[in-house]
Parts: C-alpha cells; structure tokens; sequence
C-alpha cells in the first residue's frame, strides 16, 4: 500500500488556486455537479437552480472539498453543446454557489468561452477532458492564474469507445498527460496549478480500466497531482453486473484500491459513502 507522503509525490502538497491554494497533503473529494438533461449518471436532476444549491450543499456538508459543474455531458456517444447552452446552464449556478458557500468551484468544460465566464463567475479549477486541445483554451488558461485538471482521452465522445486499441496503455498514458504538462508549462502555467486524469472510461475498454486502476501509481513521476473519476462508470457495471445507480459498492471498492495506488482527488457522485472511505484510508496512514 501506498503510504501518505508517497500519496503526495509533487513539488508542492498546495494546489495553486489562484488567490489562495488547496491543501493536498490528504485526498480530497471534488463533488460533481452536472446541470445537463443527459449526464450519465445524474443528467436531469439539477437543471434548476434550486436542486443545485440544495446538491452543493449536501455535498459540502459531506465532505467535499470542490464542486465540480457541468453543463455538457462527455459520456460515450454524447455529442459537443453549443458555448451558449453550457453557459446558460452553468453560470448562475457557479456564481451562486460562489455567493453562498466557502467551497473550491471547478467548471467541467472544453471550451475556451466557458472557462472564461466560469472564471469571472468563480471557478477556480478548470476541468477539462479535452486537456487543452481545443483552439483557444490555451491563450485563454496561460492568461489566468487558476488551476487546470488535464485528462487523458483516446479519441473523442461520440466514438472514443467504439474500439478503442493500445499498444502500450500505460506509457501511453503517462506520455500524453506528460507531453500536456510540458505544454502548460511553455505556455506559462506553473506546476502547482497543474492535475492530472486518466481518464477512466474516456476510451478505454474493461480491460484497459482495471490495468490502469492498478498502475495508478505509474503517473506519480509527473509529480502533480491526481485526480480519479471512477464513480458508477460502465467498467464497475460491467464487474459488478449493476446499473448505474446500482454502483455505490462497486465505485467505493475502487475507490479504496485507487488512493492506495497514490490518488490524491476522488471525482463522485456520493460524497458522503466516499469521505467515510477515505477518512478510513487516512487513520491507516496516521498510526
């Protein structure tokens, strides 16, 4: 098992926010918060303003250190939503989740327009699948001093898990997130607002997620942090032969072997069974 400071192998166990840093010296939960019509897992249960608070709260309460918003649903087969629509969907609830809690706000889009109004609005984490891929994110991320969570993907939604074929999938992984790193770092970020992801689930198979879930470990050379997504995706259905809302066990069996592997942010849809598991993890590392 991995212990606590192999758990915090990065230059600095403070992720730089901006105006102030999140400590990483223990994982961390990050709440998501999807205000989409078709998000796997939640799609349609927060679309009013209302439900969203009352969810943010909640997962405050429980033990989440950062919310994560969502206005565009990147499951497999999903397809891009206009700048536009995402913005009318995850403004207000940014900006009120930013009036009315003390929490760390992350905006979970790709596109540069997005990130922008999400910033003004609050977000201090920009959470992006696509790991600043898309035209104009990069111009628009080495202009603000707010962190980015930069993930691996093979491929893109609406195919990426059609056949989805490694030669190497961990070295291919660690190059990808590595040549990104590098990347932002040019482009004038600076490490310590930098996370990384996987991806589990982003075009990969069953098999491609349980070695990766195994050698978790491997990307702790990068030496910045990393987040896991792993709650209720098809793979846990798949072993556990559950549905989506079904999944609770089998996401938290995964969760346990994830921050042994060095995990040091845990992306759920239950903050509460989450944060037990975790304050479990750190009374081992605190004997």
């Amino acid at each position: 098992m991995v212990d606590q400071q192999a758990n915090t192998n990065f230059r600095s166990m403070l992720l730089n926010l901006g105006s102030r840093t999140l400590d990483l010296s223990k994982p961390k939960i990050m709440g998501v918060l999807n205000v989409t019509p078709d998000s796997f897992s939640d799609g349609g249960k927060y679309q009013s303003l209302d439900h969203a608070l009352s969810a943010c709260g909640k997962m405050i309460d429980e033990g989440a250190s950062i919310i994560d918003v969502g206005g565009e649903s990147t499951k497999p087969g999903s397809s891009p939503v206009e700048a536009s629509i995402q913005i009318d969907r995850v403004i207000p609830v940014i900006q009120s989740i930013k009036k009315n809690f003390d929490t760390v706000i992350s905006v979970d889009t790709g596109d540069p327009v997005v990130m922008r109004e999400a910033i003004k609005g609050g977000a201090e984490i920009v959470n992006d699948v696509y790991a600043l891929k898309n035209p104009g994110t990069t111009d628009l991320i080495s202009g603000e001093n707010k962190a980015i969570c930069l993930m691996h993907m093979k491929g893109l939604p609406p195919s990426m898990q059609e056949n989805p074929v490694y030669d190497d999938l961990m070295n291919e992984i660690k190059s990808f997130l590595e040549e990104r790193i590098h990347y932002c770092l040019r482009a004038g970020k600076n490490r310590e607002s930098l996370i990384i992801d996987p991806g589990f689930g982003f075009g990969k198979t069953l098999k491609h997620n349980i070695v990766l879930l195994k050698n978790i470990e491997q990307l702790k050379y990068l030496q910045v942090p990393i987040c896991v997504g792993i709650s209720r995706k098809s793979f846990i259905g798949k072993i556990t032969n559950k549905t989506i809302n079904e999944r609770l066990y089998g996401s938290l069996g995964a969760t346990i072997i994830a921050l042994q592997n060095g995990a040091n942010i845990i992306r759920t849809h239950d903050v509460g069974p989450t944060k037990d598991i975790i304050n479990i993890y750190n009374s081992l590392n605190n004997i």
